[in-house]
């Protein structure tokens, strides 16, 4: 089969190659499936680097979120071999390549009403949403929801949960045309972050009372500019850090604005509440089956393009998700 495979870090149009390799064999407790369609995350330039948390043997293949079906299982398992999923790859053995592996407890089963496309963007980003919005911040409709990164994967999916929630969504972007993307997924306000302050624009958008609820995937100075327009008992969701810096928190301004700081970690909920993740899946596919969410696919391309797909990613030349068709592409 061929695998984009990493052999040394570095960057990833230097490191990458692909390679004809043997499909790799479930352990107990994993599955096998056949890639019909991957998507990108900012976490595998990171990966190429050495600079994600998780840092696999050599070679592994990146991929973090896979689409496709069930060709093998290990022990334990009770998938059914043809069953059309949506999984979180197990490294090094990633979703890059035309078949992967996955542990059961990251593998979920999919209608075809889902198509392999969307599949592939799908898991992350709206797992991530729901449980960041609904579980941590216990968000309320009539509530003000600020986005940072909108039009990136991620944060369109958070939109349109919010608006699913009833909340006043308002996005951040990075120019005129991702702006107006937020404006399509539903935001009310959309703003350009390179050239408007915008935290001086929440705090003018909402009469000066700021954000309830801030899903910030970005981190940095991002982070640190959400805490002058986060609302009195407002919620700063930290889902990541794409900006490439880890923030500080003055516990001062903690405690005089009574704002809260919570953290979502999803690698660890699948290990922890399987069946919560279970029952979160059930509600996102019937909201994708109602039509109230659907992934912002912005690019799909071919297996060879992955190197500068990757780099266009950490460049920010992205909107939605990167798809990328592999083996003999989406049946569905």
């Amino acid at each position: 089969m061929r695998a984009w495979r990493v052999h040394e870090f570095g960057e990833p149009v230097a490191v990458l190659r692909l390679e004809e390799i043997d499909s790799p064999e479930p352990g107990p407790g994993q599955v096998q499936i056949r890639v019909a369609c991957a998507a990108l995350n900012f976490g595998d330039g990171l990966m190429c680097r050495g600079l994600y948390p998780l840092r696999p043997e050599f070679p592994f293949s990146p991929g973090l979120e896979v689409c496709g079906e069930v060709e093998r299982v290990g022990d334990g398992v009770s998938l059914a071999i043809g069953q059309r999923v949506i999984a979180v790859p197990d490294l090094p053995h990633g979703g890059l390549a035309e078949a992967c592996i996955a542990n059961a407890a990251n593998v979920y089963a999919i209608p075809d009403s889902l198509g392999d496309v969307e599949g592939a963007g799908f898991l992350i980003p709206y797992q991530t949403g729901h449980v960041a919005l609904h579980r941590r911040a216990q968000i309320r409709s009539g509530e003000t929801l600020l986005v940072h990164a909108g039009a990136g994967g991620v944060g369109s999916a958070a939109i349109q949960l919010g608006v699913a929630a009833g909340a006043e969504v308002i996005a951040t972007a990075g120019g005129a045309e991702k702006c107006e993307v937020c404006l399509k997924l539903g935001a009310r306000l959309a703003i350009d972050y390179r050239t408007e302050d915008f935290s001086t624009a929440v705090r003018e958008a909402t009469d000066g009372r700021g954000a309830d609820v801030i899903y910030d995937p970005v981190g940095g100075d991002v982070f640190d500019r959400s805490t002058k327009c986060v609302a009195w008992e407002g919620r700063i969701l930290v889902v990541g850090f794409a900006g490439g810096q880890i923030p500080t928190l003055s516990t001062l301004d903690l405690l005089l604005e009574s704002f809260s700081v919570v953290g979502v970690y999803m690698g660890e909920y699948s290990r922890r509440e399987r069946p919560t993740l279970d029952a979160v899946h059930a509600e996102l596919l019937a909201l994708h089956g109602k039509g109230t969410i659907r992934p912002l696919v912005g690019r799909e391309i071919s297996m060879e393009e992955v190197p500068l797909a990757i780099r266009d990613l950490g460049n920010r030349r992205t909107i939605g998700k990167i798809i990328i068709r592999i083996g003999d592409g989406p049946r569905i």
